[in-house]
């Protein structure tokens, strides 16, 4: 892929973004946490995968990635820049890809992913993964009774 330079105010800006503790992802650990929900932050569940969770439920084997409407590509969010725009647009249809990556390894190896856009409310968000969480601690109750 062919590196373009940009501008310094581009670069100053990029530079700012975190990619750690946004204020979407703390808010969400925050009402996770009042919910009842215990977890570890910024982990990689998975042993040789470079990929790490933004929320991870260890005994469940629940993962939580929360995406950014721009660098991950929201449908409904994101926006194509039009400086260096094979760049960007290359960039980010790589983090599409590594994506469906992650989620099929995970897959595979026993954990359910779930992915929060940045954009969803935290009341929405937490209440799914909260649903999904005691969903999947259920679940060898629910297999051994039906046995």
């Amino acid at each position: 892929m062919k590196r373009l330079t940009t501008s310094p105010e581009t670069s100053t800006r990029m530079s700012k973004q975190r990619s750690r503790n946004t204020q979407i992802e703390v808010e969400l650990r925050r009402a996770l946490h009042a919910a009842g929900l215990r977890f570890r932050i910024h982990r990689r569940p998975l042993k040789g995968v470079r990929r790490e969770a933004d929320i991870v439920f260890g005994p469940t084997r629940v993962a939580v990635f929360v995406d950014g409407c721009f660098w991950h590509g929201c449908p409904e969010h994101a926006t194509w820049p039009k400086t260096n725009a094979d760049f960007w647009r290359t960039k980010i249809e790589t983090n599409r890809r590594r994506d469906l990556d992650t989620d099929r390894k995970f897959a595979e190896a026993g954990w359910l992913v779930v992915r929060i856009w940045e954009h969803e409310t935290v009341t929405a968000a937490a209440t799914k993964i909260g649903e999904t969480v005691r969903k999947r601690r259920l679940a060898p109750f629910l297999n051994s009774r039906n046995s």
